[in-house]
């Protein structure tokens, strides 16, 4: 194989020129008629928060705490998809329940207790994602009823791959609400309200 040469790019002094450091938490402001794709994280910029289906409770918990995000996808060692867990299948009902059931501790449960498995995880395709605007991705999440939900693409070979999620609370911040701290419900009235003005 031939080594490419490749010429250097052109370098300047900043000067006395004003610039700013861009600040990564800093989200951009949207409407429901601006492309779905900007309150998208798309999964090729950023790393997938990951967990293993064995990791107890709590430790998944903190995991969410110290990324700074409310789900992580559960895969097994091959980082193939198993399931998805967010801060509500974490914190909700459903662990106590299961606990009390089998006479032990919501700490003595794991991911695997409490995770969306895969076969109940529904998601959108990269391609209509690429047509739609933000008030389709809301529409969405409020009919399925939860706050997250993901993106796939199709490889080669037909291979299905998580090109990226979307996030009740992303959205949020992105049309400048300020996030109730109540439920699913609040959340979607109050993203929904600010579509409709």
């Amino acid at each position: 194989m031939e080594r490419q040469s490749y010429a250097p790019l052109t370098q300047s002094k900043i000067g006395d020129n004003r610039c700013e450091v861009i600040d990564a938490g800093r989200t951009r402001k949207v409407r429901s008629d601006s492309p779905a794709i900007d309150v998208m994280t798309d999964l090729r910029m950023v790393a997938a928060a990951t967990i293993q289906p064995n990791t107890p409770l709590p430790d998944a918990n903190q995991a969410m705490i110290l990324r700074g995000v409310r789900s992580l996808f559960v895969v097994d060692s091959d980082r193939r998809l198993l399931g998805l867990i967010t801060a509500t299948d974490l914190l909700g009902e459903m662990p106590v329940q299961l606990a009390a059931q089998r006479g032990i501790s919501t700490a003595e449960l794991d991911v695997r207790d409490a995770m969306v498995p895969l076969d109940r995880v529904e998601a959108v395709d990269i391609d209509d994602v690429t047509r739609a605007e933000v008030g389709h991705v809301v529409a969405t999440l409020t009919r399925a009823g939860r706050q997250h939900l993901i993106v796939t693409e199709r490889g080669a070979g037909g291979t299905l791959a998580i090109r990226g999620i979307f996030s009740s609370s992303q959205i949020a911040r992105q049309l400048g609400i300020p996030m109730p701290s109540g439920t699913i419900a609040s959340t979607f009235a109050e993203i929904e309200a600010a579509l409709a003005s």
